[in-house]
C-alpha cells in the first residue's frame, strides 16, 4: 500500500508585518531580527482565525486532489492555538468544508505537529481504515505572544497548510514506489520546559488562583542547541530506513524557525544549502503550519518533480521532532 501526497494548500493572514515595522512598536531592528534569524516579515491575523485559514488552506488542497469534501474520510489537524478548547479545530474544518464523512480529530506536538499528524493519518490509511486524510497544520501564534518580550515574538507568525492523503495499492512490478517512505518521531518530555506557554491555572470554589494569562517563554540558546544536534540524527535516521542515502535526497524542507539552524543541519549533513528552500524570511515561525506551507510554496514553483526524494523534518516544543522521506 503506497501512501501519497495528491493535494496542498495553505493560507496566511493579509496583514504582512516587517521587521521595521515591528521597530516602530518595540527596541528592535532588521538588522537585529534579520542577522540572529533570517526572518525579515510575518504575517499576523486580525479578522481571520485558526479554523479560517485552516478551512482555506484545505480547501485548495482538496481542489488540486479533485475531491469533494464529503468524500473525506479523516481529518488530522496539528496545532497549539485552536480558537476554542472544544470543540477542537478538526471539528470544526470538517464543519467549515461540509466533510460530513471524515472523522475528525487534533494533534498537539507543537512545530513536530504536521509530521505527528501525516505519521498518524499514514498509519490509519496503511491499516485500511480509510483511503484518503486530510492532515492541517495551523496556527495563530501572535495571540500567545508576549508583545513585551522582543526577544520571542518577533520570531513568529501565523498561517496554515494543509495536503491530502491518499492510500493507493502498491504495484509490484515498480522498482520505486511513490509516497511516504518512512518515519522517525522523537520526543523529551524531560527538556520540555525551554519552550513553554501554561495553560489555565486551577480555579475553582476550593482553589483560587491568578487567572492571568500565559504567553510563550523560550530559551533560545538550548532550543538552538536541541535543533542542531537532534535534526541531523532523525534525518539520516529516516532515510536510512527508506533504504537511501543523504546525498541522493532532492530536497530537505525543514521547520522554519531560524536560518542558523538550517545552515547547521546542512553543514552536519554535508549537504549544500541549495537542498534546503526557506521560506521564513517571508513568514517567520508557524510551528505546526511551518513545514506544510513550505512544501506548497516549494511545489507551487515547480520545485518538486516527479520521482524526486524530498525530506520534510519538524521539531520544537515538547521537546519533539519527527522526519519524513517521500518519493513525489
Amino acid at each position: 500500500m503506497n501512501v501519497r501526497i495528491v493535494g496542498t494548500g495553505s493560507a496566511v493572514p493579509k496583514l504582512r508585518v516587517t521587521n521595521d515595522d515591528l521597530s516602530r512598536l518595540m527596541d528592535t531592528s532588521d538588522e537585529w531580527i534579520k542577522s540572529r534569524t533570517g526572518i525579515e516579515s510575518r504575517h499576523l491575523a486580525v479578522e481571520e482565525t485558526t479554523t479560517g485559514m485552516a478551512a482555506e488552506a484545505a480547501g485548495k488542497a482538496l481542489q488540486e486532489a479533485g475531491m469533494t469534501a464529503e468524500e473525506l474520510e479523516l481529518i488530522v489537524a496539528a496545532t497549539a492555538t485552536p480558537d476554542r478548547f472544544l470543540p477542537n479545530l478538526a471539528c470544526e474544518v470538517q464543519s467549515a468544508l461540509g466533510a460530513k464523512n471524515a472523522v475528525a480529530f487534533d494533534v498537539s506536538a507543537a512545530c513536530s505537529g504536521f509530521l505527528f499528524s501525516m505519521n498518524t493519518a499514514d498509519m490509519y490509511l496503511k491499516n485500511g481504515f480509510c483511503k484518503n486524510a486530510l492532515i492541517i497544520g495551523a496556527e495563530t501564534l501572535s495571540k500567545i505572544m508576549d508583545w513585551n518580550d522582543r526577544s520571542t515574538c518577533v520570531l513568529f507568525g501565523d498561517g496554515a497548510g494543509a495536503a491530502v492523503l491518499r492510500a493507493e495499492e502498491t504495484d509490484s512490478t515498480e522498482a520505486q514506489p511513490e509516497g511516504i517512505l518512512s518515519t522517525v518521531l522523537g520526543t523529551d518530555g524531560a527538556r520540555g520546559m525551554v519552550l513553554r506557554c501554561d495553560n489555565r491555572p486551577v480555579n475553582n470554589p476550593y482553589v483560587q488562583n491568578d487567572t492571568a494569562l500565559s504567553y510563550v517563554s523560550m530559551n533560545g540558546q538550548e532550543v538552538y542547541k536541541f535543533a542542531v544536534k537532534t535534526v541531523p540524527k532523525v534525518i539520516e535516521a529516516a532515510v536510512e530506513k527508506a533504504g537511501l542515502a543523504v546525498d541522493k535526497i532532492d530536497l530537505f524542507l525543514l521547520h522554519q524557525a531560524n536560518y542558523r539552524i538550517i545552515e547547521a543541519v546542512a553543514k552536519r549533513l554535508h549537504q549544500p544549502m541549495e537542498k534546503f528552500p526557506t521560506n521564513l524570511q517571508e513568514y517567520g515561525n508557524i510551528s505546526a503550519a511551518s513545514v506544510p506551507i513550505l512544501l506548497d510554496n516549494v511545489k507551487n514553483h515547480g520545485m518538486i518533480k516527479k520521482g524526486g526524494k524530498i525530506v520534510l523534518a519538524g521539531f520544537g516544543a515538547g521537546l519533539t521532532w519527527g522526519a519524513s522521506v517521500l518519493r513525489w
